[in-house]
């Protein structure tokens, strides 16, 4: 449970040790503080923070005070390469979800106080803090800042951490959460190729203590297919129905209210109506040997996608609806050889954070990086792939590397509300062996 008004207000003044005081004394304490703050006009509310508090105010009795919700969210389709969205500066991407996220809230804009937003490849029209250039880009008021951050595919859900962080710390009460990357112009690797002629990313201490064996997100897939004993047919199963999944969302409408259609483009490029397993077999796998083909990866695509993370001094003042609450997050590291592994113990951590199980969550978002990341996590974690991707995932509908977080986020608040689902849960694995790992709750 959460606190209510000044019982969180005693946990802040006696330093958090609340729980020395017997309940009886701790409420008679919180009703007479409650009465003065009203006397001075700074009455306590529910789920209000201490005004002016620098620190969470935590009550042992029921949990601390803050909020953290998700009152907007909106993304471009997902380009495929070289597609419908390749010509777009990246910057217009992310400038198109901005404007529409104002629209969309009826926020004052300037009332934002900060833009975080995911981008992998910051080189080109990618550089220069892409955040604040894509801000003014919308025409948005210059008064507010902006900050690109990357943690490589987990960029823009690290993003949505951010912001919930400030919102929770009531340092801030308004935040953007965004990601963008147009990897058709921007190619993956981009950073890396910029540095031939320097050292690799890889020191002296990286080496003597993991050699000089080879770090790819593509050994690292095959590495999970050996461990978990995964076989080629089972990646392309996993891979027919992303596609499947995708294509029946398209058909019923079911991104209609996330999209926001530019250039032309209102639908998802990616999915295919017509791959089959017979066709998946066809392909060579991305080397001899090796149980992964490019049928069950995720595809280079190019898009964007835009969050609101609002208080609930916010959510009254601006008179906007929220449509999830940030339940718990979490992230952590994992093997960076297996590098995609990470996704498996962010889920038991975030669900151990929220007091949730496996079965509470209703659905799951877990970026289809490849076939098997999905595959080793069901099976590790108990979660139910029958309720994992509803709508297809990054092997249908793309992975806009710095974008996919905020998509996926975007994608799991709309199908809470269409399915009146309680919980969502997203986690995706990234570079370096990380992970993020998000639980919402719908807001009805």
């Amino acid at each position: 449970m959460r606190p209510r008004g000044a019982l969180a207000a005693v946990a802040f003044l006696t330093g958090g040790h609340a729980e020395t005081l017997p309940r009886d004394a701790l409420a008679e304490w919180a009703d007479g503080l409650r009465v003065l703050l009203k006397a001075a006009g700074r009455e306590v509310s529910s789920h209000r923070p201490v005004p002016n508090a620098t620190r969470f105010v935590w009550d042992p009795l029921e949990g601390m005070v803050a909020e953290a919700y998700i009152v907007g969210a909106v993304r471009t389709p997902i380009g495929k390469r070289d597609g419908g969205l390749a010509g777009v500066h990246s910057a217009d991407l992310a400038a198109h979800v901005l404007a529409e996220l104002v629209q969309r809230t009826g926020i004052d804009p300037a009332a934002v106080d900060d833009v975080i937003m995911g981008c992998v490849s910051q080189v080109g029209p990618q550089t220069f803090d892409i955040a604040r250039t894509a801000w003014l880009s919308a025409g948005l008021p210059e008064s507010v800042p902006g900050v690109p951050i990357d943690r490589q595919c987990g960029s823009s859900q690290q993003a949505v951490h951010f912001a919930a962080q400030a919102v929770l710390s009531g340092t801030q009460d308004l935040v953007v959460a965004a990601g963008v990357e147009n990897m058709s112009t921007v190619k993956m690797g981009s950073s890396a190729a910029l540095g031939q002629g320097m050292p690799l990313p890889w020191g002296n201490g990286w080496t003597s203590r993991y050699g000089n064996q080879e770090i790819s997100q593509f050994r690292g897939a095959q590495l999970i297919c050996e461990k978990w004993g995964i076989k080629r047919a089972e990646l392309e199963e996993i891979a027919l129905e992303s596609h499947r999944r995708a294509v029946r969302a398209i058909d019923e409408g079911r991104f209609a209210r996330e999209i926001a259609p530019i250039a032309g483009v209102a639908a998802d490029e990616g999915p295919r109506r017509d791959t089959s397993l017979e066709k998946m077999a066809t392909l060579q796998p991305l080397r001899e040997g090796w149980e992964i083909t490019a049928a069950t990866s995720s595809q280079i695509s190019d898009g964007a996608a835009a969050l609101l993370i609002a208080s609930e001094a916010a959510v009254a003042r601006h008179g906007i609806t929220p449509l999830a609450r940030i339940h718990a997050l979490t992230v952590t590291g994992s093997d960076p050889v297996f590098m995609l592994t990470g996704p498996i113990p962010a889920t038991e951590q975030v669900l151990a954070k929220a007091g949730l199980n496996v079965a509470d969550i209703d659905v799951f978002e877990v970026n289809e990086a490849f076939a098997p990341v999905v595959i080793a996590w069901s099976a590790d974690t108990g979660a139910s792939l029958d309720k994992t991707n509803p709508n297809g995932g990054a092997i249908a509908i793309g992975h806009p590397l710095g974008a996919t977080g905020a998509v996926l986020m975007t994608k799991l608040v709309h199908e809470l509300q269409r399915s009146t689902a309680r919980y969502g849960l997203q986690t995706m694995c990234e570079g370096g062996g990380q992970a993020n790992a998000t639980i919402i709750e719908r807001v009805s």
